[in-house]
């Protein structure tokens, strides 16, 4: 095996040199460089201007149009470079045809861009989707973001905006308009937009971030390094190394990708190079001595993996002889949190040796600095009650979220190990999923999520994303299904989230749930109705009886979704201290409201409520059942598994609705829903 591995080093040694062309081609003028505009001194691999083809790569030619406007054209398409920065690899583009204007000439999307050389900046983006030539009179549903298109090759008039995806909505799917753009925006200028604190030309000419990729970027490092510039040999298909205007007269050699060998000196072509093989003779011997060291310690690695593979196999049976009452997952200690600190256990003080804790992968602190950009401010996601959240890609392609910790102290290290335990155990299809985590040895502690693209609920009711229009009334009602769904399986592996907010329930691109956070979260004794614990969980959200009993049960977490179902009915924050100090508490305001008849007050108005008799027959149900989440007594409660059951009535009813037309139900009708619907007495 040893000499295996040693052929395939030599061979991969010989078969780097790289040798040039021996054409008599010329290169003229590749020392030159593109500048336009705010555009300056632009090398290879761009061209254009001053810079000939070959003195770059094809797919990177720029334009100068009025020498004051570079464009750049792919895929049919042209756009205006508004920033480019060779350093960091960046581009910042913007539709031509869209720039300053919202009518385009070529009512095609943004074409897809050679992911080769090209990749969106996905956390700097937003998806912008205009709509065109639309009746709006036969929608259902008035779109919000009405603007001014009067192209002549449409038949109506009248055009909108949303931002972010568009959401498989059936209402939405009726939407009668001629013709409907995707185009990528920078996310700042997404969130201006939604905020109305720019226009949507303004947003449009703001662009959207790429990046780009150099092909054979070592080579024309190594042929700079040597005193040449970097080209294109057409007739070859391949990178030039230039001197003057002549391919340069050496041969450039380079080590295996990630070999610690310095690249050998240049050769010059047509010349016999005495010392080429002592050198290659030396090389191989240091190959040797290299590989058998390495070979040495692979040996005392493996026979050191061996006695940790028996110990931890020694310690899963011990695991599972434990009894679980669900056989969903092995029901964790009633002292649980009190074990945690100084990682006593065997299991936790092997962390960081072996290659997983607690199923979740180990991760190398390096990697997730590298896959983040070394935590660059830009790629900031959110930050929550114990870390900011960055987005991150793995060398395999993953996207991720990774949750930097504040810091490493007592509390910290106890919710970290708490979400690890809790998600590496559960697996729904409506919980986030923890791809790993970093060891205790790591400089931080890190916690690596799959990314979810498309915000958090709040984010679609009352923040950056709020003025979007895409969380219609089925959406809604499809979220609160989604999350009791995902409450109900914990509930039922004796799991308390303990921190449900809307902050804390994320969608994807489809506007599918993903429940977060786990951290506050409680592994529930099988044998107990309750347990003692000093109240924790966001204000606003908070089981009345939890915080003044200090009893924490399933019901707690009801109470807490009863405050979301309530956000989704009227797209108000859980506390906001500029309503009135009755009204401060949304859980306080809905229940006066419901009990006082009075809930068209509290509907989000654009969801149609008083014009749309099936949908105010819905929502008023929705309503009735968040007032039994609300009761502050937790015996009046229902049990997640029936809230679901309830939710999934109400859509099942909606959708039969649909089948035969309805006669429309009065306001006093349905407000008759709640006649008399008062507080019920405490059974004490």
């Amino acid at each position: 095996m040893l000499f295996v591995l040693l052929l395939t080093a030599a061979a991969a040694i010989l078969t780097a040199a790289y040798s040039q062309p021996t054409t008599t081609a010329t290169y003229p003028n590749c020392h030159r460089t593109f500048s336009c505009g705010a555009i300056t001194n632009a090398t290879y691999p761009f061209t254009g201007g001053d810079r000939p083809s070959h003195c770059g790569i094809p797919g990177f030619s720029l334009t100068c149009r009025d020498n004051t406007t570079a464009e750049f054209t792919h895929n049919s398409l042209t756009y205006r470079v508004l920033q480019l920065n060779q350093t960091q690899k960046s581009l910042t583009l913007s539709r031509t045809d869209l720039y300053n204007n919202t009518c385009p000439s070529d009512f095609r999307p943004t074409a897809a861009l050679d992911n080769t050389l090209f990749t969106y900046a996905a956390p700097q983006n937003e998806a912008l989707t205009l709509f065109y030539g639309c009746n709006t009179a036969d929608m259902r549903i008035e779109p919000h973001n009405l603007f001014a298109c009067n192209s002549t090759g449409l038949n109506f008039t009248d055009a909108y905006y949303l931002i972010g995806p568009v959401p498989s909505d059936p209402i939405l799917r009726i939407i009668y308009c001629s013709a409907n753009i995707t185009v990528p925006v920078l996310r700042s200028a997404g969130d201006l937009l939604a905020a109305s604190r720019l226009s949507l030309r303004e947003a449009l000419m703001e662009g959207f971030a790429v990046n780009y990729t150099v092909p054979h970027e070592r080579l024309c490092s190594e042929c700079s390094r040597l005193g040449g510039q970097c080209g294109f040999d057409s007739g070859l298909g391949r990178p030039a190394c230039i001197c003057g205007d002549r391919p340069c007269t050496f041969t450039i050699t380079l080590p295996p990708e990630g070999s610690p060998i310095a690249p050998a000196p240049f050769e010059e072509t047509g010349r016999r190079n005495p010392t080429k093989v002592i050198a290659l003779s030396v090389t191989g011997a240091v190959l040797a001595g290299v590989f058998f060291g390495w070979f040495v310690f692979y040996c005392i690695q493996r026979s050191k993996k061996n006695v940790d593979s028996k110990s931890a196999i020694i310690l899963s049976k011990e695991m599972k002889k434990a009894p679980s009452s669900k056989g969903l997952l092995a029901p964790p200690s009633p002292n649980f949190t009190n074990s945690i600190p100084s990682y006593p256990s065997s299991s936790v003080s092997d962390l960081g040796r072996g290659s997983s804790y607690f199923g979740a992968q180990l991760f190398n602190y390096t990697e997730l600095e590298e896959a983040t950009n070394n935590f660059d401010p830009s790629r900031e996601l959110g930050d929550g009650g114990f870390g900011t959240v960055y987005y991150g890609v793995l060398p395999d392609g993953r996207e991720i979220a990774v949750k930097r910790l504040y810091e490493n102290n007592f509390k910290r290290v106890e919710q970290f190990m708490n979400e690890v335990e809790i998600l590496t155990r559960l697996r729904h299809q409506n919980l986030v999923k923890l791809y790993g985590c970093t060891s205790k040895r790591s400089r931080e502690l890190l916690l690596v999520y799959e990314y979810i693209s498309n915000g958090t609920v709040a984010d679609h009711l009352h923040g950056k994303r709020a003025k979007s229009g895409l969380l219609s009334w089925p959406i809604r009602l499809k979220i609160a299904i989604e999350t009791a769904e995902a409450l109900s399986f914990l509930h039922k592996s004796d799991t308390i989230h303990r921190d449900v907010k809307t902050t804390n329930i994320l969608l994807d691109n489809n506007f599918h749930v993903k429940v977060a956070d786990f951290g506050l979260s409680r592994l529930f004794p099988n044998d107990v109705t309750h347990v003692s614990t000093a109240p924790q969980g966001t204000p606003g959200y908070v089981d009345p009886e939890y915080y003044q009993c200090y009893k924490l049960t399933e019901k707690s977490d009801v109470y807490s979704f009863g405050v979301v179902l309530i956000e989704l009915i009227s797209s108000l924050r859980a506390v906001d201290t500029e309503r009135h100090r009755h009204d401060i508490n949304l859980a306080n305001m809905a229940v006066n409201k419901i009990q006082n008849q009075t809930l068209h007050e509290l509907v989000d108005k654009s969801l149609g409520f008083e014009k749309n008799g099936d949908l105010r027959r819905m929502v008023t149900l929705v309503s009735e059942l968040a007032f039994r989440c609300l009761q502050q007594e937790r015996e009046m409660r229902p049990s997640m598994v029936e809230v679901l059951e309830g939710l999934k009535g109400i859509e099942n009813e909606d959708l039969n609705a649909r089948k035969v037309e309805i006669v429309d139900m009065s306001m006093d009708d349905d407000a008759g829903l709640l006649n008399g619907f008062a507080t019920p007495t405490s059974p004490d």
